[in-house]
């Protein structure tokens, strides 16, 4: 590090505006240099990504409706809270991948479709 270059640990691991495609090229390369792509058939992606969602599903469970921002929630919460959700957009990348859809585009065109199905009430 340069004298004068203040950079914690956390700022230099977060990734800002990373791409779907960026994060789809990194979980590729993960599976590669392990060789899990043998594993990493959309059927096991599914089952596995199922599973995050339990788990998931399991921090909200009993606790009733939840404000948003979560400002009750103790700090360690909030991150067991983005590992898991990280770990189910992770699982839906690689299998959108393995799939051959281009998640970005089928997420926008999906929005336009349900913007002309539920078009805004009018005052």
């Amino acid at each position: 590090m340069e004298e004068g270059e203040e950079v914690t640990i956390a700022e230099d691991q977060r990734a800002v505006d990373i791409s779907l495609k960026d994060l789809a090229k990194k979980l590729e390369e993960f599976a590669k240099a392990r060789d899990w792509e043998k594993y990493h058939s959309p059927r096991n992606l599914l089952l596995a990504m199922v599973g995050e969602v339990g788990e998931l599903s399991e921090i909200f469970q009993w606790k009733g409706e939840v404000d948003k921002g979560l400002p009750n929630w103790e700090e360690s919460d909030k991150e067991h809270l983005a590992e898991e959700l990280s770990d189910v957009l992770l699982y839906l990348i690689r299998l959108a991948d393995i799939c051959g859809v281009d998640l970005g585009d089928a997420a926008t065109r999906k929005i336009v479709k349900n913007a002309i199905k539920y078009p805004p009430k009018a005052c």
